[in-house]
């Protein structure tokens, strides 16, 4: 597998988009130590590999059917099914060992996030609900980034969590609009193909409201000053223009420029939480 074709695979922007989750956890908790931020770096960029990685494995028969996921990887070829199985097993033992170095909570739960990132991709074949799947295996990030400062599973720690599950369920239903035809003729399940679109963005929206107060509540519990509550701010206006953007005709392009935007929440929310860390 070379380079071009592994990243294809494997989207590297994706990961960058999902370590600030998880090095929210770490600033939530108060963490400072360096081998602490590493070994949390290494252990999400190795289950956001596994994650897609098994992913892309599990649903290569429907990418290869979906004209919008026709030209991935596996179906053009380009990487086979079980090269792509090796390197998920791969990186869910790197995991598991960066887990392992942290503490002892942290492997424990490592496991469980292994299996979250083998089966949610199996969810949409039985229940509209898979976004919520898709967001409780993100959850683990901040949650994790947490634990690996703390060594203990809290409410704080939780909310973090609930915060991450209801963005990334929201923005998953939205992502869920370009194939709602395509899923209902193959019989797979998700909120737009259910109930269709205007329900499915109020579902959408009602999902990044709850996510914002758990955000918030996460910022009053450890009295954090104006940088974060700022960084909220621009997380909040950067949701509305998601949900403002996914009613346009065309959802193909709208979905393109939902995703520029919000590549640029995670990082504002971290950016915001760093310089009130930095500050104290």
């Amino acid at each position: 597998m070379d380079f071009k074709k592994l990243s294809r695979l494997l989207m590297p922007e994706q990961t960058l988009f999902a370590l600030p989750f998880a090095y929210l956890g770490v600033i939530f908790a108060r963490g400072q130590g360096l081998r602490t931020w590493l070994l949390v770096t290494t252990a999400l960029a190795a289950a956001r590999t596994a994650g897609m990685a098994f992913n892309r494995a599990i649903d290569a028969r429907i990418d290869a059917a979906n004209p919008r996921t026709k030209d991935r990887a596996i179906p053009k070829g380009e990487i086979k099914v079980p090269q792509a199985v090796a390197l998920g097993v791969l990186s869910c033992m790197i995991l598991v060992a960066s887990s392992f170095l942290l503490n002892t909570l942290c492997f424990y739960l490592s496991f469980v996030a292994v299996l979250l990132l083998t089966v949610y991709s199996y969810f949409k074949r039985f229940s509209a609900a898979s976004h919520f799947c898709l967001g409780l295996t993100e959850a683990a990030a901040p949650i994790g980034g947490y634990l690996a400062v703390t060594g203990r599973l809290d409410a704080l720690a939780l909310t973090l969590g609930g915060a991450i599950l209801l963005w990334i369920a929201g923005l998953d239903i939205i992502y869920a609009l370009q194939d709602k035809d395509f899923d209902r003729a193959e019989g797979l399940h998700s909120i737009p193909a259910a109930y269709g679109k205007k329900k499915a963005l109020a579902v959408s929206g009602l999902c990044y409201a709850m996510s914002l107060c758990a955000m918030a509540a996460a910022g009053l519990k450890t009295n954090m000053t104006m940088p974060y509550w700022a960084a909220l701010v621009c997380a909040a206006l950067f949701f509305g223009y998601q949900q403002k953007t996914a009613r346009e005709a065309d959802i193909g392009k709208a979905t393109l420029k939902i995703f520029k935007v919000n590549m640029y929440v995670s990082p504002a929310l971290l950016a915001g939480a760093l310089a009130d860390s930095l500050l104290r």
